[in-house]
């Protein structure tokens, strides 16, 4: 039976899982919409086909509520809307750091919570999500919200004490691998590559190197190897990056934004 949708923030990530979702385009019987953003709304209504609603009529009307906004926000909604929600709607949380049980507690009552922390890669289909239920979500309910990302990409079903490491890897991830590429790129741009063909080396080179990982299922230790010749150029740059502290400065970007992400779910 088709459900109702609806979406409180309508937001880049917000639009990147509709525009997924609705794939199936007889899965949802109607989809609404709250943002206060008119143009971000007439984009959803031209693209989803949504209809405009305030918080409390949009959650009393939908079956599947997906909160698309930011940390803040979270327990200024959830408390001005706590007389509307029931154990019949399916609360999806995609705010990072923001837990479950702050969420229950918030709620006051037995709702089904899922908490999903996906990236900005599901703008493009590519996303990585991970996926924890609360105490009143069901098997069914983890299944449904999992079918829902894997159309932008990947989802995986975990406990939520992973949530904060999964926040400074593939949440966060996204930014260390731009950082990565546009070093490579200006790398090539001062040894006098034009910046088209910095560009596309790059791109390609990144991409054909993931797609190695993914086929062959290989350590990526093995496959470095590989392309390491002794006394060759490989391993004489492979040195410089580990002189430069290449490994450690990935451990403390990660465990730095876990922390983070783990004060954010404190405040």
């Amino acid at each position: 039976m088709p459900l109702n949708l609806g979406i409180i923030g309508c937001g880049k990530m917000g639009y990147a899982l509709l525009k997924g979702i609705t794939q199936d385009a007889g899965a949802y019987n109607a989809i609404y919409m709250c943002d206060p953003d008119e143009e971000r709304m007439s984009l959803f209504a031209r693209e989803f086909g949504a209809r405009a609603a305030a918080h409390q009529q949009l959650i009393a009307s939908a079956d599947v509520i997906i909160l698309a906004v930011k940390p803040a926000q979270i327990k200024s909604i959830l408390a001005a809307t706590r007389d509307v929600w029931n154990n019949e709607k399916l609360l999806i949380s995609i705010a990072a750091g923001i837990k479950i049980a702050a969420i229950e507690k918030e709620l006051g009552q037995p709702v089904r919570v899922v908490r999903v922390m996906p990236n900005t890669p599901c703008l493009v289909g590519e996303g990585a999500a991970a996926i924890a239920g609360g105490h009143h979500a069901s098997p069914a309910d983890l299944q449904l919200v999992q079918t829902m990302l894997d159309r932008v990409g990947v989802a995986i079903i975990l406990e939520e004490s992973y949530m904060d490491a999964v926040t400074a890897v593939s949440g966060s991830g996204p930014a260390y691998a731009f950082l990565i590429v546009e070093a490579m790129m200006d790398a090539a741009l001062n040894l006098g590559l034009s910046s088209d063909i910095s560009r596309r080396l790059v791109l390609q080179t990144l991409k054909g190197s993931l797609t190695m990982l993914e086929k062959t299922g290989d350590h990526p230790a093995v496959l470095k190897a590989q392309v390491t010749s002794p006394g060759g150029t490989t391993i004489a740059g492979l040195r410089e990056l580990e002189a430069g502290g290449i490994r450690e400065a990935i451990f403390a970007a990660i465990e730095k934004a876990q922390q983070r992400s783990m004060e954010l779910g404190a405040d």
